[in-house]
């Protein structure tokens, strides 16, 4: 397999080592009206000890369907920030959110709400753990590793697999692990899924709000690795129809009560809380999740609520060994790869604490 490196690496190895003049790179990012990413960069006079420190930017919200041309401007203002492992030294990734002229939070901008919703519920300690799934593509639209004009041998060999006629991209993937790793970012794993040339990381344990601060900057740094080895990255819950498995973001969830002694009682709790509010979650779950959530590839089907121990064909999971100690977690197997975490993050919380 050969990629095509876009970014001339080497050339650009000599000016990124030049020297800054005690000036700091920022790259404002956020999310946009297509739950797509974007971002620009301003020069600050010194590093942040703080984010209240970032200023506040705009952007033209015309070109990013979040405002109409005639009043298109929208704010930025800095929510969080990361070491950006591109530019490296002292460069900062800065998490924005979006914000109208009039001091309202723009249609697009679901982690406000999210936010103010997590700071009301801190005695219970909300734990979260999402499970990103995705696809890479060549740029011909091809799966990556999946023969030109055909189809790769059935599904089997390639789930956590090793070797070059299984694993298909995994130096974009180390490559991302440690770009996250030197962000901050609560990455805790990555494996090879089960259609070839699909993968996942997991972030987490995060509490509140930074669960859906951590998955957001580590998909824009998967997308900025996958730039510079020539590859897209696809976070469609069913990228391939037919007899292939879809993308998900399961979400592991708990609270204090759950994670102690007896907690299983609480997660029992939580489950029936959730059965009963199904439909709205599933609102929330993603774009084209019906295509992913068939009853069949390891889903529940999106019509029906279900759950069970070491069940993967269920709505909820419980760990097998949560089961057996009688407290730990639960996992949300309905979410699709496309979700925004902090609607996700944000009706679990509503449904169990509210």
């Amino acid at each position: 397999m050969v990629y095509v490196n876009k970014s001339n690496s080497e050339t650009l190895k000599k000016y990124l080592s030049l020297d800054q003049k005690g000036k700091i790179q920022a790259e404002y990012i956020w999310i946009d009206g297509d739950s797509g990413i974007r971002g620009k960069t301003t020069t600050l006079d010194k590093y942040p000890t703080d984010v209240s420190e970032l200023k506040e930017w705009n952007y033209d919200g015309s070109s990013t369907n979040q405002a109409p041309g005639d009043n298109s401007d929208v704010l930025l203002r800095p929510v969080a920030f990361f070491k950006d492992p591109f530019r490296g030294g002292d460069n900062i990734l800065v998490l924005c959110e979006c914000w109208n002229n009039d001091g309202t939070p723009n249609r697009t901008n679901y982690r406000h709400s999210c936010a103010k919703l997590m700071t009301t519920v801190t005695e219970h300690h909300p734990w979260f753990g999402i499970e990103q799934e995705y696809t890479l593509f060549d740029t011909d639209g091809q799966v990556l590793g999946w023969p030109k004009g055909g189809y790769p041998g059935p599904q089997g060999p390639y789930y956590c697999s090793v070797g070059a006629n299984n694993a298909f991209g995994r130096d974009i993937v180390e490559a991302h692990y440690r770009a996250c790793l030197y962000s901050g970012i609560s990455i805790s794993g990555v494996n090879a899924e089960v259609m070839p040339g699909q993968w996942e990381f997991q972030v987490g344990p995060c509490e509140g709000i930074n669960m859906g601060d951590h998955l957001w900057v580590a998909r824009y740094l998967l997308h900025r690795v996958a730039e510079d080895f020539g590859v897209v990255v696809s976070f469609h819950p069913k990228p391939i129809p037919g007899d292939w498995n879809g993308a998900g973001c399961h979400t592991n969830y708990s609270t204090q009560a759950m994670r102690e002694a007896g907690g299983i009682k609480a997660i029992h709790e939580a489950i029936e809380k959730m059965s009963e509010r199904h439909a709205e979650h599933i609102a929330v779950y993603g774009e084209d999740n019906e295509k992913r959530l068939t009853g069949q590839h390891e889903t529940g089907h999106i019509s029906q609520f279900s759950s069970g121990v070491a069940n993967r064909g269920a709505s909820i999971r419980i760990p097998r060994h949560v089961a057996a100690e009688g407290k730990g977690y639960m996992e949300d197997r309905r979410p699709a790869s496309n979700i925004d975490p902090y609607r996700v993050t944000q009706i679990i919380v509503e449904s169990t604490l509210g």
